[in-house]
């Protein structure tokens, strides 16, 4: 059983509010139902536009917008030592038992994490993402993730595939990492009170329109299905780089009328755009867990989507029509999906979702991992940079010198701005007693 210690736990990621996405509707949702458990949660982010220094959210979620400017999509640059100084103030001045980053791509989480075991804190780290082995960007950015999780207490991943994945990309032992999956917030993402009538069938994609989340494959699929069902009419949410090419396809096969581009959809609309149709359509190439399908199931849709990474493993198989991401098995589970479509009942699937996903068993489940971090023998430089020097003959030995510069700097910092020096902050609750 977990033992119901308070802990102090600061979240970091470059990932979060205002931008919306997996990561960032993971990290507020874990946070809040953290707080309401009776822990103290803080997070660290860089900063958006004018959104900068402290700010406060529901529930006395307290957020650092750290003055760091991103560069590339949503990244800020990689400095290694730049952030040091602020992110041991923040530890210090938050009296934090705990760090836990969120999301590989993230450089603020890989340098918080490392500064934190510098200073000797126990550290977590959530993988939201799949990634290959074989080109240039994957190969970089497994060293990258190999040099953090040398050094986790523990690790967490959305699926049994990406748990996979992420051992074999980190060489780290299986039996640290954890399998939490994502949940759904099942009073946001409620069906329609009917469902839309006439004989007309909506199909509704909502991605960013990329590569990855397969728009080419929609390109191929949506005119083919268009064809063989004169009633079906597509509803497209989503911006990127590939919407052009969803535009062309649409004026070349004159389907203005019967598909509909709505661009990008602010995630407080997603319930209203979802419950206008009767299928979900998700065409990704490549996926740890995808929450917009626990989304969309909620509301109460038959989910068609590819058979890639850990979406098998999401939804049980009556409420899911998986195929391989071919444009023409594609159009077969549209197909079969159509034919399942006058047994479905909006309302028993969002019933069934409700017991299925809930935030507040990830967090329960997520102070387990906490406790056996928080468990985990402390150790000393030494044994520290023996598991780097394992990483690699030239990256091993590249690793522990980052290490070593890590330490003097920390040094410097302490004789620059001793601990006691570092004003704590004054203990501040939130009656969490409020009716739900």
């Amino acid at each position: 059983m977990a033992d119901h210690k308070k802990h102090i736990i600061l979240m970091v990621s470059d990932f979060f509010y205002p931008n919306f996405g997996g990561v960032e509707n993971h990290i507020y949702y874990l946070s809040q139902c953290l707080l309401k458990l009776g822990h103290k949660v803080v997070v660290m982010t860089h900063a958006y536009g004018n959104r900068t220094g402290v700010r406060y959210m529901t529930g006395g979620l307290k957020v650092y917008y750290v003055p760091w400017r991103p560069f590339l999509m949503q990244n800020t640059l990689p400095t290694f030592y730049g952030t040091l100084p602020i992110i041991r103030t923040i530890l210090i001045r938050e009296k934090i038992s705990l760090v836990h980053g969120h999301q590989a791509f993230s450089t603020l989480c890989h340098e918080a994490l490392m500064h934190a075991r510098t200073m000797g804190y126990k550290v977590v780290f959530t993988d939201h993402s799949l990634y290959g082995f074989a080109d240039v960007g994957s190969i970089h950015m497994n060293k990258v993730l190999q040099f953090t999780l040398a050094d986790v207490s523990q690790a967490i991943c959305v699926s049994h595939t990406s748990k996979e994945n992420t051992v074999l990309r980190s060489g780290l032992p299986p039996e640290k990492v954890f399998v939490i999956p994502n949940a759904v917030d099942t009073a946001m993402f409620k069906p329609g009170p009917e469902r839309p009538l006439g004989n007309e069938i909506v199909i509704v994609v909502i991605s960013r329109l990329v590569y990855r989340k397969g728009a080419d494959l929609l390109v191929e699929v949506i005119p083919e299905v268009c064809h063989l069902y004169p009633n079906v009419r597509f509803v497209v949410g989503g911006d990127g780089p590939k919407r052009v090419r969803l535009e062309e396809m649409r004026e070349k096969h004159s389907l203005q009328d019967r598909v509909e581009m709505l661009g990008a959809v602010p995630h407080a609309r997603v319930q209203s755009v979802l419950i206008s149709g009767h299928i979900f359509l998700n065409s990704s190439l490549t996926e740890a867990f995808c929450i917009a399908i626990l989304e969309a199931a909620s509301c109460g849709l038959l989910t068609v989507s590819t058979r890639v990474g850990g979406v098998p493993e999401v939804l049980p198989d009556d409420m899911i029509v998986l195929a391989e991401p071919d444009p023409g098995d594609m159009v077969l589970a549209i197909r079969k999906a159509i034919s399942l479509l006058p047994k479905i009942d909006p309302q028993v699937m969002h019933e069934r979702m409700k017991k299925l996903y809930t935030w507040h068993d990830v967090a329960k489940r997520t102070e387990i991992v906490y406790n056996r971090a928080l468990k985990c023998p402390n150790q000393n430089l030494l044994e520290r940079l023996s598991r780097y020097l394992s990483c690699g003959a030239w990256a091993g030995k590249l690793f522990c010198l980052v290490m070593i510069i890590d330490v003097l700097l920390l040094r410097l910092v302490q004789l620059w701005q001793p601990e006691e020096d570092i004003e704590e902050v004054p203990e501040f609750t939130v009656s969490n007693n409020h009716q739900d």
